[in-house]
């Protein structure tokens, strides 16, 4: 019998393809990497075993996430389109990665997932095979099967007495792990609706967020977060921690259209409290820390950075290099930032660092002001002289 190592969340779409996967003759390991989301062990195992599953794999890959994954996205300030904190793309490639050091266990020929065939994951995940086991074959039954949609897909669970956890009522496709939630389909489907509040799961409305704002200091260590409020705890407590607190200021929503890699526009929308205020805070520190050619080539990068991990070039040269660079440049982001949180806003109540290049003297327009003015006039004239020259040719 063929052997294939389904990555399995429990979900519809990967509950069908078991079903699926076993009605076309493979014995079906399922895999499910834990990257922060909510798991219920005993249910999804009991699911699992429900649905045909031959062998269940369950994979901590909690820290692995936030130390090689999430960590350098906060270094990068990664955000796709100016809305999108990247947190189901970061991670596909790790998931990816952990399914096929199972498959190669395993000895199984195939790899499989429960991506449609217009999303994005399908990409991310088959990037990842690609260049980790290219001699390993991908199967992806969503691509395959019939189904016009996904009310069809909850008549054929109904029918063949799939458990799962979604209703026609009900409809959304969520994913969720320690760095945000994703919500896509049912009325999102229709740019002119509103999604409703019982749909969001870490975030409050503005209605309902707290009254009184709240300040937050996040110690950053070469861009790495290290302490959160001066109690020092490792970068995955202070996320968790910060998820809870944005969540509570209504921090960290976003509705957007996105482009996806497939070339398609989608509605998507986002929660992640964590990583809006981090990467907030990250900014602040670099603008008072990092010299102003490198913050701006630096932003081109970062851009071209979030570009890549959206489309699954995880495991690129590109990457790679960028990274590279990226870290240099956090030798020196080392200090601390408050925030103020209210409303779903986020201001600066305050930044220090040592490695600072902010001159109250220089900057000061008092007594105490140390620029020499006189020298303005000859830099003007040296940077304007071309243009000056440009706008005699043009008269």
């Amino acid at each position: 019998m063929k052997k294939i190592v389904l990555a399995y969340s429990g979900g519809l779409d990967t509950s069908i393809a078991v079903g699926w996967l076993k009605e076309k003759g493979f014995e079906v390991i399922a895999y499910c990497g834990d990257v922060g989301q909510k798991i219920d062990i005993k249910k999804l195992s009991k699911k699992a075993a429900d649905t045909g599953v031959k062998k269940l794999i369950i994979k901590d890959l909690k820290k692995e996430f936030v130390t090689n994954y999430i960590i350098p996205a906060i270094k990068a300030n990664a955000i796709y389109e100016d809305k999108y904190f990247l947190a189901t793309a970061l991670s596909r490639p790790l998931l990816a990665k952990a399914q096929v050091e199972i498959a190669l266990k395993e000895k199984a020929g195939y790899l499989g997932h429960g991506c449609t065939g217009k999303g994005n994951d399908q990409v991310r995940f088959e990037m990842g095979f690609a260049f980790l086991a290219p001699h390993l074959k991908v199967i992806a039954p969503a691509r395959e099967w019939d189904f016009a949609s996904r009310e069809e897909q909850i008549d054929f669970a109904l029918k063949h007495k799939i458990p799962v956890d979604i209703t026609k009522k009900s409809p959304y496709s969520i994913d969720e792990n320690i760095w945000g939630v994703s919500i896509e389909c049912g009325v999102l489907e229709d740019p002119q609706k509103t999604l409703p509040e019982e749909a969001y799961l870490i975030t409050k409305s503005l209605k309902k967020a707290a009254a009184k704002e709240q300040v937050v200091k996040i110690t950053f260590k070469k861009g790495v977060p290290v302490k959160l409020n001066a109690k020092k705890m490792n970068c995955y407590n202070i996320i968790k921690k910060l998820n809870a607190i944005g969540g509570n200021h209504g921090i960290g929503r976003s509705d957007m259209i996105e482009n996806r890699s497939v070339g398609i526009k989608s509605r998507e929308v986002y929660e992640a409290p964590a990583a809006a205020i981090l990467i907030y805070a990250h900014k602040e520190l670099e603008a008072m820390t990092l010299d102003k050619a490198t913050l701006h080539h630096k932003a081109i990068l970062e851009k071209q950075y979030a570009d890549l991990i959206y489309h699954g070039c995880w495991f690129t040269p590109l990457k790679e290099a960028i990274e590279a660079f990226i870290d240099k440049t956090q030798d020196v982001v080392t200090g601390e930032v408050s925030l103020k949180l209210y409303k779903g806003n986020i201001t600066v109540a305050g930044r220090k660092s040592d490695y600072s290049l902010y001159s109250k003297e220089l900057a000061t327009y008092s007594k105490d002001d140390a620029f020499d003015k006189t020298a303005a006039s000859g830099f003007i004239k040296i940077i304007s002289l071309p243009y000056k020259i440009t706008g005699k040719r043009k008269k």
